[in-house]
């Protein structure tokens, strides 16, 4: 099972608890894909990307760039179907997350991330 963590200097906070990671070539292309709804408790990672689309999707997300550091460089907010999202440089993975995810959480810009395994 894979942990999201937000990290500050005092502490972390668990975001996520089972996070799903796409690393190869087949699951980062069909991402969320096929999918009827995506819970609040879950996202999606996907790795060696700085854009996304959302064709053929069937929900809104909230899109999180982030950089090889973990740190977050923009934030796209309920993202609806057919769209497409990026590029955005100095970005290599982006988390998928259900639409209003990054505010319930209080992300922002800068905030670092952290993954366990």
């Amino acid at each position: 099972m894979v942990r999201l963590f937000k990290t500050t200097p005092e502490k972390a906070e668990l975001l996520i608890e089972d996070l799903e990671v796409a690393t190869g070539f087949w699951s980062r292309a069909v991402g969320l894909l096929g999918r009827k709804e995506l819970p609040q408790d879950r996202a999606l990672w996907i790795h060696n990307t700085n854009n996304i689309h959302t064709h053929f999707m069937r929900f809104a997300i909230d899109c999180i760039f982030l950089d090889k550091n973990m740190e977050i460089k923009k934030i796209i907010p309920s993202v609806g179907p057919f769209r497409f999202v990026g590029p955005y440089w100095k970005t290599s993975s982006v988390i998928e997350a259900s639409a209003g995810f990054a505010d319930a959480k209080k992300l922002k810009i800068g905030d670092h991330l952290y993954v366990v395994n």
